[in-house]
């Protein structure tokens, strides 16, 4: 834990001595936050803990209500369960000038994030990845995803600028995460066609029997009623927010040294041969759409077309790449 906490102070945010630096976080996850914060010392000569209330999956509200809380810092992770990256306070952040990066810890296996060996992922491998992939999509307006097990899906990103993570906030402009992905903020209203989720349910965990989601127009309009089926559509009422059913993100995982097992949330959608849709709230990522909170489904070994050109083949970019030393 002591290790990752040092490659994320050192190669992820390049911290100097000069850093004001918060780590937020909640009671749960405290520990993480504090082997952070002996970490960081070793870069940064100011380096605080915010515990902030832990309200599970709406936690993101505290920080839309509290716009100006990270004024004060130069550098803010945000390492509670459920991700803060998508609230109004890390978006003036970011305007500013400030370093931000989102660090959920959210864990189903006893084991706690800071304990897992994705993190440890060459940044510099997945940002030429990265930049390689995201190039053919920026030019194009659609993008068609289907999977071996039944997935038929169709995204449109019309002005609509892909990005990337690789948990290095300098790759990022500002702004990364730990999931290793690249990322497209895509049309919230046009999403057609049949998801296959056979990878994770994100927070809730993994899928033990695929089920099919329909999406039209935008949002989901069908739950196959399987058992994982009814755990979803239980999560998704349970935020009491028609918002939450609407596509606004298309991600492609990038980490090789992530699994998607079910285990860890972030591993699971930045796993390499996995694509994921992300539903609710898009606006930290170039979209438009508010909702109470993000999470995201997961799927294997997507074959994937920007406009007429296939990228992806059962999970592996075929896209040229230079080869990395």
């Amino acid at each position: 834990m002591e290790e990752n906490a040092a490659i994320i102070g050192r190669r992820w945010l390049h911290l100097r001595w000069k850093d004001k630096v918060l780590i937020v976080t909640t009671n749960k996850d405290y520990l993480v936050a504090r082997i952070m914060q002996k970490a960081f010392r070793s870069y940064a000569s100011s380096v605080e803990i915010m515990i902030c209330p832990d309200s599970g999956k709406t936690t993101s509200v505290y920080f839309d209500e509290r716009e100006d809380i990270f004024d004060p810092y130069d550098v803010v992770v945000g390492a509670t369960a459920y991700s803060i990256v998508t609230t109004t306070s890390v978006k003036r952040m970011i305007q500013r000038g400030g370093r931000f990066l989102s660090f959920p810890c959210s864990t189903n296996d006893g084991r706690y994030v800071l304990e897992y060996s994705f993190l440890k992922m060459d940044t510099g491998k997945s940002k030429l990845m990265a930049e390689i992939f995201k190039k053919y999509l920026d030019d194009a307006t659609l993008v068609r995803v289907a999977t071996p097990g039944g997935s038929e899906l169709t995204f449109s990103k019309k002005d609509r600028t892909p990005g990337f993570f690789n948990g290095d906030v300098r790759a990022g402009k500002g702004f990364s995460s730990s999931s290793i992905e690249v990322y497209v903020p895509i049309e919230e209203t046009k999403t057609e066609g049949v998801m296959v989720v056979d990878g994770s349910l994100g927070y809730i965990g993994r899928v033990d029997e695929p089920f099919r989601i329909v999406i039209h127009e935008g949002k989901i309009t069908e739950i196959q009623e399987t058992k994982d089926g009814l755990r979803l559509r239980k999560y998704l009422e349970s935020y009491n927010d028609p918002d939450m059913y609407v596509a606004g993100e298309l991600g492609i995982g990038l980490n090789s040294l992530s699994c998607c097992t079910g285990n860890c949330y972030i591993e699971d959608e930045s796993a390499y041969g996995t694509f994921h849709i992300g539903f609710g709230r898009n606006i930290a990522l170039g979209g438009v759409h508010e909702a109470s909170g993000h999470f995201d489904l997961i799927a294997r070994k997507p074959d994937l077309y920007a406009d007429n050109r296939k990228l992806i083949s059962t999970g592996r970019i075929i896209v040229p790449q230079p080869q990395v030393y």
